[in-house]
């Protein structure tokens, strides 16, 4: 099975890149299959990472950033492959 963690997270006014360049430092215990980074529109920035794993299973996840990069608190969500289209 394929579970696929996404982690989105709002930047500080101003302060998008530098959430940018946090979250892509961030290394984690193991590796998943995939990983991608991507950028939106009012300084967010989410975090796919793939792996090959039952539903349930512990894995590892990015952290919270400190407060003042972020104007919230990290999103996060956790879906299964259902194939591809």
């Amino acid at each position: 099975m394929t579970v696929a963690l996404m982690w989105e997270a709002r930047a500080a006014e101003g302060r998008g890149e530098e959430l940018l360049t946090w979250a892509r430092a961030q290394e984690l215990p193991s590796r998943p299959v995939r990983r991608e980074t991507f950028r939106a529109p009012q300084d967010r920035v989410l975090v796919i990472t793939w792996w090959d794993a039952p539903y349930d299973a512990e894995l590892p996840e990015l952290p919270e950033p400190d407060g003042e990069l972020v104007m919230r608190a990290v999103h996060r969500w956790r879906f299964d492959s259902v194939g591809k289209d």
